[in-house]
């Protein structure tokens, strides 16, 4: 099973709003470079940090903001700005009906990954992006 990257891709991208604030204009192109990944990706990135009401963008070349504290942003407020819920897990849509694992799995399995997936959210909300800062920080200062 393989999960999106919207989300790393998105704490990364805030993570360099805040730590390059003042000092660099965090664009997309900008962004895109921490990242390696298309300025396309950041943009659409941006976007849906925007309609969270996480982030502001100027038009044209001006960057993104933050529009609340990094020790006002949690993971679990990232992830919900970024992820189709949806696609967390995806069972098979159409398993064997005449198969008694077929026929029971979406429920034994989805009950279990439901549960799995609220620890993970109460995790994610217990993590900010001062956090993650922090650890950054303390990553440069051990180099």
């Amino acid at each position: 099973m393989q999960f999106s990257f919207r989300m790393p891709v998105a704490v990364q991208v805030l993570l360099c709003i805040a730590k390059f604030d003042g000092v660099f204009k965090t664009t997309s192109t900008f962004l895109a470079s921490s990242v390696n990944v298309n300025p396309v990706i950041i943009r659409k990135t941006l976007g849906q940090l925007k309609a969270a009401g996480l982030v502001e963008v100027a038009a044209g070349v001006g960057g993104a903001k933050l529009v609340k504290e990094p020790c006002d942003i949690t993971l679990k407020e990232i992830f919900n700005a970024v992820e189709d819920d949806e696609d967390l897990f995806h069972i098979q849509e159409h398993p064997n009906p005449q198969c008694p694992v077929g026929r029971n799995i979406h429920k034994i399995l989805g009950d279990k990954l439901s549960v799995i997936k609220n620890h993970m959210l109460e995790d994610f909300a217990n993590i900010t992006l001062a956090d993650l800062l922090e650890d950054i920080h303390n990553a440069e200062q051990s180099r």
